[in-house]
């Protein structure tokens, strides 16, 4: 069968992770230099009390693995570091506690640094948390503050058994799930996403299915949804999560489980049961991010193999495809250590087997971008964008 297929280049999502993967020590310098002028001024006594890699210590999403949440519990909260041969975890600074996670691994990428415990002189730890504390997460995404944030919030909170619990004052600077109500303390009301995309749908009585693994599930969930967990209408909805494996087997495992989403996937497609149905292949935004040319290789090779198939079979059933990303990772990677999310526009691809001129892709748009598909979609499901949505990247002659 022979498609027609309309792309065009937009300008991706961009965040504050776009820093050279082993440049923490520039950023903790800048840091120390500021504590230290700060203190110096006045009758403060400011430090740096622990740390880690984000994707080893405190900062898990989507329930991925809660021992990444526990392992900045312990190093936060209750002092207590990770210690292997040769990395005692207790340091008079965290310059030398990044250094001599480099003196193991000289490849290690900041992200996944083991956690750090400082201490004084007397070789205890200098932030120790006690009755009475208080603490601020300061974090604008909610993805990666909801499990840390419920550690500290639930009384009968039971995901991994706590070394220690003080009773502090928490605070988020946002509430990061509305629903939820998490945190119970915050300092900056959320955005309101009033009309987000999977309410629309649901009030048009659209059956939509939603499906990841574990690392990108709420991405295809918690941020259509509003920045809110759970269903909008479970009536019109249904969601699969794959359970993805720890983050520190990424790199070992670049296939990931894309070839489970692939078959869940197809099962939905085939059953004609959706009007809409959306994915997200973790592979190459994950495993780019540990920096392995080689296993990168391997993730780009599997997503196009699975893109392909599942394009086909909706090509097969008169259905139009949409294929893009909200970023790039591993296109820069050749002859360099590179693990963060690049900055070159990303693809839009309608694949249309039916095409027959209907529609065009809106040259004469400025400055096309993530904001502007939902419309886009609307526009193909055969709806109207909302008022308060940016304009469609295509136009009906």
């Amino acid at each position: 069968m022979e498609s027609n297929i309309k792309k065009v280049r937009i300008h991706p999502l961009l965040d504050g992770r776009d820093v050279p993967p082993q440049s923490s020590l520039e950023y903790i310098e800048e840091l120390e230099r500021e504590l230290k002028k700060i203190n110096d001024s006045g009758n403060f006594d400011y430090k740096i009390a622990s740390g880690g890699g984000r994707m080893r210590v405190t900062m898990d999403r989507y329930n991925s693995d809660w021992n990444v949440v526990r392992r900045g519990w312990d190093a936060h909260v209750c002092g207590i570091p990770e210690k292997f041969p040769s990395y005692k975890g207790f340091f008079t600074s965290a310059e030398d506690a990044i250094k001599q996670a480099r003196i193991l691994d000289s490849d290690i990428s900041d992200q996944v640094l083991p956690s750090f415990v400082i201490v004084d002189q007397d070789k205890i730890p200098v932030g120790k948390m006690q009755d009475g504390d208080g603490v601020i997460y300061f974090n604008f995404r909610g993805d990666r503050a909801i499990q840390i944030s419920r550690a500290f919030d639930e009384g009968d909170f039971s995901e991994f058994k706590k070394n220690c619990n003080p009773k502090v004052n928490y605070f988020g600077l946002f509430l990061y799930d509305e629903k939820a109500n998490i945190p119970k303390n915050y300092f900056i009301d959320p955005p309101q996403i009033k009309k987000p995309f999977t309410k629309y749908l649901c009030a048009e009585g659209v059956m939509q299915f939603a499906i990841a693994e574990t690392h990108k599930y709420g991405h295809v969930t918690y941020f259509f949804n509003g920045n809110n967990e759970g269903y909008i209408n479970p009536k019109y909805e249904k969601y699969i999560e794959i359970k993805s494996d720890p983050s520190e087997m990424i790199k070992d495992n670049p296939k990931m489980k894309a070839y489970e989403v692939k078959e869940e996937l197809i099962k939905a497609i085939v059953s004609g049961e959706y009007k809409f149905i959306r994915v997200n292949f973790a592979n190459c935004d994950m495993v780019g991010h540990t920096g392995s040319l080689s296993a990168s290789m391997i993730a780009a090779e599997t997503v196009d193999e699975s893109v392909n198939e599942v394009v086909d079979i909706v090509e097969t059933l008169n259905g139009i495809s949409i294929i893009t990303a909200d970023h790039g990772n591993l296109e820069e990677m050749e002859g360099k250590f590179e693990t963060a999310h690049t900055l070159n526009p990303v693809m839009f691809a309608i694949i249309d087997s039916n095409y027959n001129n209907e529609y065009i892709i809106n040259e004469n748009m400025k400055s096309p971008g993530l904001g502007n598909i939902a419309a886009t979609i609307l526009n193909l499901l055969g709806y109207e964008k909302p008022e308060n949505y940016l304009d469609s990247l295509i136009k009906f002659l």
